[in-house]
């Protein structure tokens, strides 16, 4: 098993650089089936769920060469409509190959997905849609198939700001015939990538990053090259090191209009932040405060780094209070937290953190984010800290101990 061995105290000075955005490259590379051609994928970050997702395309019928971080797929020859279950298993990005074969061969079947266990994360929205564009839907024994000899373009309301389901919704909608409207869409960034590479293939995608999409529908998407946006939570993790380690550095690769809800949490705390065109610098001058937090779907505060800005505020100065409003089960990072040290009461969706002193000891990575947090904790604490179950932080984060060690971590990969 192998595990990080971090041993902390050491202020992060340099520079490092961001990925391209991982929600971004998976349904970017699902959409891929959809084309006539070859297209080209730029900045595809080196992850398990991305090799997972190399797998399933191939085993679809997809030519896929992957390396240097650039990917090329070639869907040519592509005619089976299912999934497997022992890929599907092991990445819930994997159900956006049902919005993407769907409108291809008129047929989709693919296993309800894993990932991680942060929550319930039913599709019943994703199916929503495609019952509204005219599909049938079967579910059998933890199997969703779905069918249609065309889809036609409609309006349809999500009663949640869903990302998954947007996107589904929005691949199948490309190539319906007539119009589709999406009303009470996510307006996620990486959602907005994934139309531009539709909409340079060829595709009519209108009002992506606002709350209503429309879509007119086209008979053919030709193949395309495309460059992946950076991963905002990959960046906003380096800050939030930046911030725990008390340290001076410079994250490069960042889209800062991504990251305005943390970049505001951070100056309220007291955290020294400078954008330009390049990316951003993150120092700490002063004693950080305390603050409040609240997670929402995009443009508020991303569930995706609230276990790491949780990891940040226990070393501030005052209570601080994060409610999370996302995902049920997205506070498994606590109990590992506390092990550390920490002083964090939960009620419910609400955690109360009061600031005290981390000392290293053996916890364990029970997601991808409260694997990234614990190695943020790790580098703010006494002594030497084991993280274990690193599998799920290599889901979202490429080569991250050695990207630590050049701003100056103590951080290794062992094998325990």
């Amino acid at each position: 098993m192998e595990r990080f061995l971090i041993t902390g105290g050491e202020k992060l000075k340099g520079e490092i650089a961001v990925n391209g955005a991982k929600n971004a490259a998976l349904p970017i590379i699902c959409a891929t089936l959809m084309v006539d051609g070859e297209s080209v994928l730029k900045d595809i970050p080196q992850l398990r769920d991305v090799y997972n997702l190399k797998d399933i395309l191939e085993s679809l019928g997809a030519k896929v060469t992957f390396k240097n971080n650039e990917m090329r797929v070639d869907p040519t020859k592509v005619t089976t409509f299912e999934a497997p279950y022992d890929l599907v298993r092991k990445l819930r990005a994997s159900y956006y190959v049902l919005g993407a074969l769907l409108p291809r061969l008129g047929q989709a079947r693919c296993a309800l997905p894993g990932g991680c266990q942060i929550g319930n994360r039913p599709i019943d929205l994703h199916l929503k849609g495609f019952r509204a564009m005219g599909a049938e839907v079967f579910m059998d024994h933890g199997t969703v198939e779905v069918k249609a000899k065309k889809l036609r373009g409609t309006k349809i309301y999500l009663d949640y700001p869903s990302v998954g389901a947007t996107i589904n919704i929005l691949l199948a909608a490309t190539m319906a015939e007539g119009q589709t409207v999406i009303e009470n869409a996510a307006r996620e960034p990486e959602i907005i990538d994934l139309a531009n590479y539709l909409n340079f293939a060829g595709a009519h995608i209108r009002g992506v990053g606002t709350d209503v999409i429309k879509i007119e529908g086209v008979e053919r998407l030709h193949g395309v090259e495309h460059r992946i946006i950076p991963d905002r939570i990959e960046a906003g993790t380096y800050m939030i090191a930046g911030a725990i380690s008390g340290g001076d550095i410079f994250v490069r690769n960042v889209l800062n209009e991504h990251l305005k809800s943390l970049t505001a949490k951070l100056k309220e705390m007291g955290v020294d932040i400078v954008e330009d065109l390049e990316g951003v610098r993150v120092s700490v001058k002063q004693s950080l405060k305390g603050v409040d937090i609240k997670t929402l779907p995009h443009p508020g505060f991303p569930t995706d780094l609230q276990a790491q800005v949780m990891a940040l505020l226990t070393q501030v100065t005052g209570p601080s209070l994060v409610i999370e409003t996302v995902w049920e089960n997205r506070f498994m990072h606590v109990d590992e937290l506390i092990r550390m040290g920490a002083d964090i009461k939960l009620d419910g969706r609400t955690a109360l953190i009061k600031p005290t002193g981390l000392t290293g000891a053996k916890v364990t990575a029970t997601d991808l984010r409260a694997g990234a947090a614990l190695i943020l904790a790790g580098l703010a604490a006494q002594g030497e800290t084991e993280v274990g179950d690193i599998y799920h932080v290599q889901r979202g984060y490429e080569n991250i101990e050695n990207k630590l060690k050049g701003i100056g971590a103590r951080i290794a990969r062992i094998t325990a």
